[in-house]
């Protein structure tokens, strides 16, 4: 007989043609695992001509005395059951499970795969998932759930066999940073809204998640040492909206929820402009004579406010939202804005990022600033986040900072697709799918390259977006195609192949309720 194993080792050597090849073909239950419609694409697929069958006898093994492999197992077991009906149970033990169950496991030998990646082996007896750290068998898990059937995604029993195509893939992320925003200032969105978000950022393999937590229109973050920021500064959203805030045990809920996603929360405070609701709330941060006592803002227009640099009071109340924040965060980052802020003289902008810098790092974390920080002396443990400038993101590289790469033009997922969108905005571009996937983070600032790159993230800002419809219409499908830049080989990235990926995955968005914008470049279903 024929041998059918097709491996994909996604090498340069591997040409662009045959890889369109591998993942165009197929009916739309393909039972080549080179065939399913995996984004973000893995390093390597080695595919056999066999299945493996989830049935009643099924269940997921996970090693003894690991509590945190338990929990993704759990995870595992909790995103198959509601469709499949096969009430799968997590059961410790001490060796390789009998033929027809699920393994997940640790390695130590294997380091080769970082912190993130992962081997996923499906043979016709079982699934085993390994990794070097925990997160990497979350990652593998969403690498799992898709090649099973898109129906597996559906929150109720569906009919049918829930079969795996057989093979071998070995996986891990380019990118440290593979990070999405979501601005909750302009319109505020609920902690249920942001889990879902988080939710939805996971299945791609994401692994942060910054919230933009204050702005002109509306302060969200819970500050007991400064509580008219809520009392007050929270009340107000684009369009007149009554607002909302999260209080500190709402924060700790997400950033546990994320914690469990193998998901870092980056909260930002930005500063010293976007800054109305805070000056609202406090006149005493403002130096403008003209307008001392600021009325809550609900416009969409920026670059009018800003703290008063020159006051101490001002840096009592940076210290202190950096203190509450620093406590309830426990990723290493704080991001403290610093975009736009065009009211701030720059004699008076570059010492108070400065000080700023140091406020955070005294409180044992690192600074992140939109790319207008490197106007400053940027320390080697802080990050710029390149939005638009590229001699800022130059700046910072030639300062030692690393880089966080999210060019308006490709990465701002509330930008208009085209000119018919009924969502959205187009100061920077109308961005089509192929725009926002054509780009490579290493070459996209001459003098930047992948050593000074942390990682990708996918902006998106609420000034026209106030529901999770809208939201999830604005972020997809060009979210998918943004995680697949952080994390896939820039080697085997093509456009055609991508589409042809994506067209079939759009059932499996729809079996996970979101609603997707139907761009015409692409044949969904086909």
């Amino acid at each position: 007989m024929l041998n059918k194993t097709k491996t994909l080792p996604l090498k340069p050597a591997l040409s662009i043609a045959a890889l369109t090849l591998l993942f165009s073909c197929g009916s739309d239950n393909p039972a080549i695992l080179s065939e399913q419609s995996l984004i973000p694409l893995p390093v390597t697929v080695t595919a056999s001509d066999s299945l493996f069958e989830l049935t009643e006898n099924t269940d997921i093994y996970v090693p003894q005395n690991s509590e945190e492999v338990k929990g993704i197992g759990q995870y595992l077991a909790d995103k198959l059951n509601p469709s499949t009906g096969l009430g799968m149970e997590v059961k410790p033990t001490d060796a390789a499970p009998a033929a027809g169950n699920m393994y997940l496991a640790l390695t130590e030998a294997d380091t080769t795969l970082g912190d993130e990646g992962y081997e996923l082996a499906i043979s016709t007896t079982g699934v085993k998932l390994t990794a070097h750290q925990p997160a990497g068998l979350f990652r593998g898990i969403q690498t799992l759930r898709q090649a099973l059937p898109a129906d597996v995604e559906k929150s109720d029993k569906q009919s049918g066999s829930w079969k795996i195509p057989t093979g071998t893939i070995r996986d891990y992320p380019t990118y440290a940073y593979r990070g999405a925003m979501l601005d909750v200032a302009r319109h505020f969105f609920s902690v249920e809204d942001v889990k879902r978000y988080i939710d939805l950022i996971a299945a791609y393999k994401m692994n942060a998640l910054h919230l933009h937590l204050s702005d002109d229109q509306g302060w969200r973050i819970e500050i007991k040492s400064w509580p008219k920021l809520t009392s007050l500064g929270s009340k107000s959203e684009v369009g007149g909206g009554e607002g909302g805030f999260y209080t500190q045990e709402q924060y700790k809920d997400i950033v546990k929820y994320a914690q469990e996603r193998y998901i870092m929360i980056i909260p930002e405070i930005d500063m010293p402009g976007h800054t109305n609701a805070a000056l609202s709330s406090y006149p005493e941060l403002n130096c403008n004579e003209k307008d001392p006592n600021p009325k809550p803002y609900t416009g969409i227009e920026v670059g009018f406010s800003t703290l008063c640099t020159s006051k101490e009071i001002t840096y009592k109340f940076v210290d202190d939202v950096v203190r509450e924040l620093a406590e309830m965060t426990p990723g290493p980052y704080l991001h403290m804005g610093g975009d736009e802020s065009h009211v701030t003289p720059m004699e008076d902008y570059i010492p108070f990022v400065n000080r700023v810098q140091d406020i955070v790092q005294s409180h044992g974390k690192q600074m992140i600033g939109w790319d207008e920080v490197t106007n400053a002396s940027l320390k080697p443990t802080s990050v710029a986040q390149y939005w638009a400038k590229a001699e800022y993101a130059q700046s910072a590289a030639k300062q030692g900072a690393k880089v966080i790469v999210s060019p308006a033009k490709k990465a701002y997922l509330d930008m208009q697709y085209d000119s018919t969108s009924k969502y959205g905005l187009h100061w920077a571009a109308y961005i089509e799918l192929d725009s926002a996937y054509n780009w490579e983070p290493s070459t996209m600032v001459p003098g930047v390259t992948s050593t000074n790159i942390l990682g990708i993230e996918a902006p998106i800002w609420t000034e026209t977006i106030d529901n999770m419809e809208a939201l999830e219409y604005m972020a997809f499908p060009r979210l998918p195609g943004l995680a697949e830049i952080g994390w896939s080989p820039k080697s085997v990235r093509n456009w055609e192949g991508y589409r042809t990926r994506l067209g079939k995955h759009g059932k499996r968005m729809e079996a996970m309720g979101i609603d997707y914008y139907p761009s015409k470049q692409v044949d969904w279903g086909k």
